[in-house]
């Protein structure tokens, strides 16, 4: 994108798209429409911006550098309605913006906060269609892993419970200024319209599997004492000695509603 110059500032994890060939597939594999509410976090200077926004004709972005955004809103003129809310994502009411509507939420996610806003978009996710992100690459290879994988985790376990995970495409440093140190990936999550599982308690979910893998190389026994014994993971055929990254959705689920 040729746009006014502006600093990229390490504090807000500043990496600015540029390259036209990798803006053009990810506009492709969003597919905006009209009509469609698009949300954008971090739009930065608006290489994704103004072609959602010519496609959709209105557009709400979410961005923490107040310096950006007058060029943003100069990039994008013409091109339809932007709403631009300059705050913390993190703290963002995406629910208070949807007003009965369902979002498509996408952006280029300042690896430093990626997975902490996808947990929070996770809370949300009632008013939430699809979502479209870059992310380092590590962290796309995490959501999408199979159990007994090198990637696979907590935010695996936890982000397959509510979404369909989809890797797009891989996106080199190149494609971005300044270049970043690591390879980065767009992934499309879905929420899926009837859960993968049963899960009776969501929080008890989610405590044993952070439990579960704040001691990892622990087998089950030990990183689960107190929330479950080994004679209870026996009854649902579920090996105590195992360790938690070769445990499926399904088996999580079941020594959830165990206890």
């Amino acid at each position: 994108m040729n746009g006014p110059a502006h600093r990229p500032r390490k504090r807000f994890g500043q990496n600015f798209l540029h390259d036209p060939a990798v803006i053009d597939r990810i506009i492709r594999a969003i597919d905006p429409r009209p009509g469609d509410r698009l949300v954008e976090i971090g739009p930065g200077l608006g290489a994704l911006t103004r072609p959602l926004l010519a496609a959709v004709g209105e557009l709400d972005a979410v961005e923490l550098d107040r310096d950006v955004i007058p060029l943003l809103q100069q990039h994008c003129a013409g091109a339809g309605t932007l709403h631009v809310h300059n705050g913390d994502v993190l703290k963002f009411d995406f629910q208070a913006l949807a007003a009965g509507q369902s979002l498509r939420v996408v952006g280029n996610l300042p690896y430093n906060i990626s997975t902490p806003l996808i947990f929070h978009l996770l809370r949300q996710l009632p008013v939430i269609g699809d979502m479209h992100f870059m992310v380092q690459k590590e962290v796309a290879e995490r959501l999408a892993a199979a159990p007994a994988t090198e990637h696979y985790g907590r935010l695996s376990i936890m982000v397959q419970l509510h979404c369909a995970v989809e890797l797009l495409l891989n996106v080199g440093p190149g494609a971005f200024k300044p270049a970043p140190k690591v390879n980065s990936a767009v992934v499309r999550l879905t929420p899926h319209r009837q859960p993968p599982v049963k899960v009776d308690d969501q929080k008890r979910f989610a405590e044993l599997v952070t439990r579960a893998f704040t001691q990892r190389r622990k087998t089950l026994r030990n990183a689960l004492k107190g929330l479950l014994t080994a004679e209870q993971m026996t009854a649902l055929g579920v090996d105590p000695g195992r360790r938690p990254e070769t445990l499926s959705l399904a088996d999580y689920a079941a020594l959830s509603n165990a206890g």
